[in-house]
């Protein structure tokens, strides 16, 4: 009988003798899956890998729980009106043709709306329509085309899968093994006749391929299903000459004492494996290690603002929210904890969390889910949960707002990877032929010793520990990047734009004068209580000016990016921001930063800002002029032209008079003629513009500005140190350099006594985890000297 594999999961399906559109299939299961993707058009799953699918199981009924409303709210990460979000843990998540699968459930179903998949944690985040589907029958659809997810019922979450201790369980059986196995080749080592009588000779040997076994068919498993499954993709991993040289050991080796002809090489073999995990078991802690720090560690300079007991508000950082406390959350700012609305007019825009633009209203009472931005004046609310801050990094992360930023070495460790292995192997295929032909006896050492000693791992591993504790280190000196691809493309940087207002300015050292008609008690309440609501740097400056009023819950409130704001209670209306903008025709030049206000139509007077420069302006554009093109974009007018041209190097472009927009053609401009461009702004008016650039970076001055748009926040105590930390981003580069060096190099001497036959395989099992473990030291130690260096 002809023998068929599945066209779906690759298993047998001779017997199954089912056949559909001239394609064999193991199980009624796998053939409806491919009659899904037919008829969806999906078929090109299929053409990204061979028999890349799971045989669906049989989950009627196990999924009834997905009923209760209870259980489902504690499984959502989002759940507002009709659009809801699960984060879940499918174990079969394996090749690029899963991605590809699930981030395209929309063709399956239209009530999916997004699908992002993680892939070294093995989840998928989709957002959907609950009114068209709900949790169960999205669960039940992932199923049927073989990806059912694990669900957790003990803890009412997801994606909290169990320990995985299978590294530590398969290191435990190489490291017994390869400890029995030394210990009874000791005998034939040292020649030690006595002992190494005829009668026990043998049953030595084969006890030693009994301890090889379960070092080869269970330690080593993951090395083999690696290879075979690039393999059969028709890609050469890094994980085929491991897997090649462990399977000629063991070959090799049980030929050898099944004909009697030698003790074999399975103490080589069990010292490769065990110590392959060894490497690959540091390399796991380590790398987790640097993901806590990250995620945990790193926290985000936003403040946010709490009202205390006796009414009065202060201004805390987010990580010190607690269960019960009463926050103020202003217009355009995030909400960082799940909560419920108190006080207020909430029109809440959850873009940053589902990726769609459209505002919701809430009433008094209702919850409010972390992530979302208040964009409709100022609101009180109740924390419901502390702040996550690995939640608030997942949002700042999210996919949804990514550009397309490939990186230069990210592309190049993946490049030398690939080709890494097709150079070993015929370095290895030619080095035993010419062996064979000279001494035989040497053959099977070289090609082993060849495999296992020039492995790609210490080159895979520069960056991302490279870059891994570069984000640690930056982190605590109060500069946090959304990612590591950041720091290559700070090290590419060659023209800084600043913003003036808020940026190269201090809200805090400003000094403000009033001119105009005076304010009534009602008219001051009510300005206070409309700056109340912005963010502006200042609209900031000028409510912490204000004396304490009474404040009033405004009726209507309106910010309008770049040209102020108007807000309106019981019959009084106030508009605040330029002269145009409040219907000031008469303004005169000025040499100052103004704010106008109008109430009920009326023009009142003006504020003046004298402006207070951030300490070290000065010394930081004068050093970053050497390397770097500098240009200001004000929204302002003039009057601080002439200050800044005294303060400032006479090459430094000021440009005032800037709308939003404006900056935006301004970067779209120099980038078409091949600047990389770093945009410093402070997160509201700047969006489009940080969004443009290569990087932008938000000026963070404890207030609570956390937008999508930018790369990177930086503490506002922390600017004048800007130069080293673009230092720091081409130190980073530099390192990984060298790490590439020192991994050509430790390769090249390694496949100098491999190929010449004066290295046994034993020896190279044990060098090369350690070069991948020299390489972790050797970056972390530069990376933390330079860190050193950070004040």
């Amino acid at each position: 009988m002809e023998h068929k594999t599945c066209f779906h999961c690759g298993l047998d399906a001779t017997s199954a003798n089912i056949t559909y559109d001239d394609k064999s299939f193991c199980c009624n299961g796998c053939k409806t899956v491919y009659e899904i993707f037919s008829a969806n058009d999906l078929t090109c799953y299929y053409d990204l890998q061979n028999a890349p699918g799971a045989t669906p199981k049989e989950v009627a009924g196990k999924y009834n729980f997905l009923e209760n409303e209870k259980i489902i709210e504690q499984l959502l990460e989002f759940n507002n009106d009709n659009i809801q979000i699960v984060n879940l843990y499918i174990p079969h998540i394996h090749c690029s043709s899963c991605i590809w699968i699930l981030e395209n459930l929309n063709k399956l179903h239209p009530a999916v709306s997004a699908s992002i998949v993680n892939f070294g944690k093995k989840t998928a985040r989709i957002t959907f329509n609950s009114e068209k589907i709900n949790l169960k029958e999205l669960v039940l659809l992932l199923s049927s085309i073989g990806y059912e997810p694990y669900i957790s019922l003990e803890d009412y979450n997801v994606g909290k899968k169990k320990t995985d201790r299978s590294l530590i369980y398969k290191l435990g059986v190489a490291g017994f093994a390869f400890g029995n196995v030394m210990f009874l080749s000791f005998p034939e080592y040292f020649e030690v006749g006595e002992y190494w009588l005829e009668q026990y000779k043998h049953l030595f040997r084969w006890l030693m391929f009994a301890y090889s076994l379960p070092v080869v068919f269970y330690s080593a498993q993951d090395y083999f299903i690696s290879a075979f499954k690039g393999l059969r993709s028709k890609i050469l991993n890094i994980d085929v000459p491991i897997a090649l040289g462990a399977a000629v050991l063991f070959i090799r080796s049980s030929i050898e004492i099944m004909l009697d002809a030698g003790s074999g090489f399975f103490d080589s073999l069990t010292g490769l494996i065990f110590f392959l995990l060894v490497g690959k078991f540091f390399q796991q802690k380590t790398y987790t290690f640097l993901s806590f720090e990250r995620d945990y560690k790193s926290y985000f300079p936003i403040g946010i603002t709490k009202i205390t007991s006796d009414g009065k508000e202060a201004s805390i950082q987010v990580y010190d929210i607690k269960k019960g406390d009463r926050l103020l959350i202003r217009n355009e700012e995030l909400i960082p904890v799940d909560c419920i609305l108190i006080h207020g007019n909430a029109r809440i825009d959850y873009s940053f969390v589902t990726g769609e633009s459209k505002t919701i209203s809430k009433q008094s009472g209702d919850k409010l889910f972390a992530g979302g931005k208040q964009v409709n004046g100022n609101i009180e609310v109740d924390v419901l949960n502390s702040v996550e801050q690995s939640y608030l990094t997942q949002l700042w992360s999210n996919d949804v707002f990514k550009k397309d930023k490939e990186t230069a070495f990210t592309t190049l460790t993946n490049r030398i990877s690939k080709n890494f292995t097709i150079t070993i192997l015929l370095i290895a295929l030619v080095a035993t032929s010419y062996w064979l032909l000279v001494d035989s006896s040497k053959a099977i050492n070289v090609f082993t010793a060849v495999l296992i000693i020039a492995c790609p791992c210490a080159i895979a591993l520069s960056a991302p520990f490279t870059f891994g504790n570069i984000l640690r280190i930056l982190g605590k000196k109060k500069f946090y990047l959304k990612n590591a691809s950041v720091i290559e493309q700070l090290a590419k940087i060659n023209t800084i734009i600043f913003d003036k207002t808020g940026t190269i300015t201090s809200n805090k050292d400003a000094s403000i004068t009033y001119v105009g008609d005076a304010l009534s008690l009602e008219e001051e309440s009510l300005l206070k209580s409309t700056l109340r609501g912005s963010n502006h740097p200042l609209s900031r400056s000028l409510y912490e000016l204000l004396s304490d009023h009474n404040i009033v819950t405004l009726d209507t409130y309106k910010e309008h990016t770049g040209k102020g704001i108007e807000a309106k209670h019981n019959q009084d209306y106030i508009k605040i921001g330029s002269a145009p903008f409040v219907g000031h025709t008469k303004e005169t030049a000025t040499l100052n930063t103004a704010v106008h206000v109008s109430t009920n139509n009326q023009y009142k007077g003006k504020f003046t800002f004298y402006n207070a420069y951030r300490k070290g302006m000065s010394k930081l554009f004068n050093t970053l002029k050497t390397d770097y093109d500098l240009a200001i974009l004000s929204g302002d007018n003039e009057g601080e032209k002439d200050n800044l041209k005294k303060l400032l190097p006479s090459k430094t472009k000021l440009l005032f008079n800037q709308k939003p927009e404006d900056k935006l053609e301004y970067i779209k401009h120099h980038q078409t003629e091949g600047a990389n461009v770093l945009m410093i702004g402070d997160g509201l008016n700047d969006a489009g513009a940080l969004a443009q650039s290569n990087v932008g970076i938000a000026i963070s001055e404890n207030v609570n500005i956390f937008s999508p748009a930018c790369d990177a926040i930086l503490d506002a105590s922390k600017f004048n140190e800007l130069i080293n930390y673009l230092k720091i981003s081409k130190s980073a580069i530099k390192i990984i350099k060298w790490s590439f060096v020192l991994s050509f190099i430790y390769n090249i001497i390694g496949l100098y006594f491999a190929v010449t036959g004066q290295l046994a395989p034993v020896v190279a099992a044990i060098l090369m985890p350690l070069s991948s473990i020299s390489i972790v030291i050797f970056t972390t130690i530069c990376t933390n000297i330079i860190g050193r260096k950070l004040k």
